[in-house]
C-alpha cells in the first residue's frame, strides 16, 4: 500500500489523517513548498510588528487612540488569531488605551455568525472574556461611507466606523475571486453591508471574470474595488499571516494595508503554488483550512482530473458542517440567497457526467454541497475504507491518482 497523510480537524485537535492506496496505482502528491515551512519565532514576530510596513509602529498610532477595533477573520479562515494578539494588545496597553475602549468584531462577510465556542478557539478564552465582541450584522447598523470610484456604494460596519484606530487580522491565501485573500479585504466585504457585498459580488465581478480566480491577483478588478474601499473606511494596520499545513503561521506582514498586503502577496505566490497534474483518473481533494467551504476544492480538482472519465473525492471532516453564506447557499428547497444560482448555476464549478463526484465526510448533511451539486448528483461517504472500496470497484487495475493536501489554500501556478 501507499500511504499519504494530508492535515485535518484544524479546530478540532488538529491531527491529520493517513490515506492508504493501492500499490498497483499511481499517486502524486500535488503539495506547494510552503507548506513544510517552519513556524515562526516569538522574535520574528517582535521583528515584524517593530519594522511596519508603510505605517507608523501600532504602539505609536495607539498613543492618539481613544476607541480601537480590533477586526478578525471568521472561522471559515485557519489564521491562528490569538498567536497574534500578546503583541497587538501590549502595543494598545503600552498607548494607554484602556480594555473598555477596545472591541473585536470578526469580519463575517456573509457568513453565519460566530458562537462563544469560535471566538475561544480565533482568540482565546481571556480575550473572550476581558473584551467586548461583537458579531457583524450585514442587513443592519451599517453607515454609508461613499463610493468607489467605479461607483459601488460602500456600506459599513457601524461600530467599527466608530473607532478612530482600526486594527484588522488575518491571513493571505488563495481566493477564488480576489486572487488572494488578505489585506483589505477583511474590511471590504469583511464588514460591507448587503448593498455593498451584492454588487461586488455580481457587477463588480462581471465587468472581468477573466481577471479573477486562484492567484490571478494582478489586474483583478475586485481587488481595484477592495483598495478603494479600504483607504475609505480607515483600516489603519493590517495584519496578515501566512501559514503552513499545520496552521502555524511562518510569515507576517505588519502595516499599511495595501502595502503590506502587498508584499505578503509576493510571498504568497511562491509559498502556495502547485505544479499541476491534469488527466488524471482520480484526484484527492483535502479540504482543511476552509473546511467549512469545501466547495473550492472543486476548482483545483476540475483541472486535475480526467474530464472524459475521472473520480473527484473531496475530503472534508467540518464537524460544524458547512458554513452558513447569505449570499450564496439554500434557504430552501428551490431557493436561496440573492446569488443562489440553484442547479446549473451553481457558485463552484459542477462536474459533467463523465465525473464521479465522492464526498468523503464523517459529519455529512443533505444540503453540504448545494453550492456545486444536488444531492443526486453526488456519492457520500462516512470513512477512508469506505471511499477507497468504491474506487477499487471503479479501477480495479491501474489508475493515475493525484493528491491535493488542501484543496482551499493552493492554487496552480499557471
Amino acid at each position: 500500500m501507499t500511504k499519504v497523510t494530508v492535515p485535518n480537524l484544524l479546530w478540532y485537535g488538529n491531527q491529520p489523517r493517513d490515506l492508504d492506496f493501492p500499490s498497483r496505482w499511481d499517486v502524486e502528491v500535488l503539495e506547494p513548498p510552503g507548506f513544510k515551512k517552519k513556524a515562526m519565532t516569538g522574535e520574528e514576530f517582535s521583528s515584524a510588528f517593530d519594522n511596519p510596513i508603510g505605517s507608523l509602529p501600532l504602539a505609536e498610532l495607539a498613543l492618539d487612540a481613544r476607541e480601537v477595533v480590533i477586526v478578525f477573520d471568521d472561522i471559515t479562515r485557519p489564521t491562528p488569531v490569538k498567536d497574534v494578539l500578546p503583541w497587538v494588545t501590549k502595543a494598545l496597553e503600552r498607548g494607554g488605551v484602556p480594555k473598555n475602549n477596545i472591541r473585536f468584531i470578526p469580519a463575517l462577510g456573509f457568513h453565519g455568525a460566530m458562537t462563544n465556542i469560535d471566538f475561544r478557539k480565533k482568540l482565546g478564552d481571556d480575550v473572550v472574556e476581558n473584551y467586548a465582541i461583537y458579531n457583524h450584522n450585514p442587513y443592519e447598523h451599517c453607515e454609508y461611507v461613499g463610493d468607489t470610484t467605479s461607483g459601488t456604494p460602500v456600506y459599513l460596519n457601524r461600530e467599527f466606523m466608530s473607532c478612530d484606530l482600526k486594527i484588522g487580522i488575518g491571513c493571505i491565501t488563495p481566493h477564488v475571486h480576489v486572487g488572494f485573500g488578505g489585506g483589505g479585504k477583511i474590511v471590504f466585504p469583511g464588514l460591507t453591508g448587503i448593498e455593498s457585498a451584492h454588487i461586488f459580488h455580481s457587477e463588480v465581478f462581471q465587468r472581468g471574470v477573466e481577471t479573477t480566480g486562484l492567484g490571478n491577483f494582478e489586474n483583478n478588478v475586485m481587488y481595484k474595488e477592495i483598495k478603494d474601499a479600504v483607504r475609505m473606511s480607515g483600516l489603519n494596520v493590517k495584519i496578515d499571516a501566512i501559514i503552513n499545513d499545520r496552521a502555524e503561521i511562518t510569515d507576517l506582514f505588519v502595516g499599511d494595508p495595501v502595502e503590506a498586503h502587498r508584499a505578503g502577496v509576493e510571498t504568497a505566490k511562491e509559498h502556495y503554488a502547485t505544479h499541476p497534474g491534469p488527466g488524471k483518473d482520480i484526484v484527492i481533494a483535502n479540504a482543511y483550512a476552509k473546511s467549512n467551504e469545501m466547495p473550492i476544492c472543486m476548482f483545483l480538482a476540475m483541472k486535475t482530473v480526467n474530464p472524459d472519465k475521472g473520480v473527484i473525492v473531496l475530503l472534508v471532516d467540518s464537524p460544524e458542517g458547512q458554513i452558513c453564506h447569505y449570499l450564496f447557499r439554500s434557504f430552501g428547497k428551490d431557493y436561496g440567497g440573492r446569488m443562489y444560482g440553484g442547479k446549473g448555476k451553481k457558485a463552484a464549478p459542477g462536474a459533467p457526467d463523465t465525473i464521479k463526484v465522492i464526498v468523503c465526510s464523517k459529519y455529512p448533511d443533505r444540503t453540504m454541497c448545494d453550492l456545486f451539486a444536488s444531492p443526486d448528483e453526488v456519492t457520500i461517504t462516512h470513512n477512508w475504507d469506505e471511499t477507497l472500496a468504491l474506487l477499487e470497484k471503479e479501477y480495479p487495475r491501474d489508475a493515475s491518482v493525484a493528491v491535493i493536501p488542501d484543496g482551499t489554500m493552493q492554487y496552480f501556478k499557471d
